[in-house]
């Protein structure tokens, strides 16, 4: 059974964005927060359970180092937490948008996380994401969202909902174009104006 607050996706990640044109990678922010549910693909921290600031980052899935012309490149960029995107460095790694779903990992309660294919345990791996210090965090979070589940609907709310501050992505005007425009009807800003946004996700 999954565990709120560590679902792994069922299926790969297909970008609904695609801003163009940015002349550094932080301007990229408010798109990455949406495409990536406004936590790290990583580990799932939600940015609900944390000070944000300082504490998301824009990562380079393709190090830069190895190849420079991905650097303002959207589709190269993740959203992830500052832990991850420490541990992360510049490491070739599996795709964690492919490879980390809810098939391929099983989270237990104890906050240890195994790998079931070989490339999700080679993520795993190379991030350290079943370190002691991940096992505490998520096994924590894990026994904090159980609880409000059960006695606190406000705080449960709070803890699996979205951040009250939705970027208002159909205000931007990225440089070089959006190259898929249809993703700013589908942002959770524009869901919630319409009145289609889940309370919890």
């Amino acid at each position: 059974m999954a565990i709120d607050g560590c679902r792994y996706p069922s299926r790969p990640h297909r970008r609904k964005h695609g801003p163009r044109g940015y002349r550094s990678a932080i301007e990229f922010r408010p798109w990455l927060r949406d495409e990536f549910t406004f936590c790290c693909v990583y580990c799932l921290e939600r940015e609900q359970w944390v000070n944000r600031i300082g504490h998301f980052h824009g990562d380079h899935f393709r190090p830069v180092v190895d190849n420079p012309g991905l650097a303002l490149e959207y589709d190269n960029l993740l959203y992830v937490c500052q832990a991850c995107h420490f541990r992360k460095g510049q490491q070739a790694v599996p795709d964690p948008l492919r490879v980390l779903l809810s098939g391929a990992v099983n989270v237990r309660r104890d906050g240890s996380i195994r790998g079931r294919t070989r490339e999700a345990k080679r993520l795993i791996e190379a991030l350290r994401l079943d370190s002691p210090s991940y096992r505490q965090r998520r096994r924590l979070m894990i026994e904090i969202v159980r609880m409000a589940a059960r006695f606190n609907p406000i705080l449960y709310r709070e803890l699996m909902g979205f951040p009250a501050d939705l970027p208002n992505l159909a205000v931007l005007r990225p440089p070089g174009g959006n190259t898929r425009p249809a993703g700013v009807k589908k942002s959770c800003y524009a869901l919630r104006q319409q009145g289609k946004l889940s309370k919890t996700y």
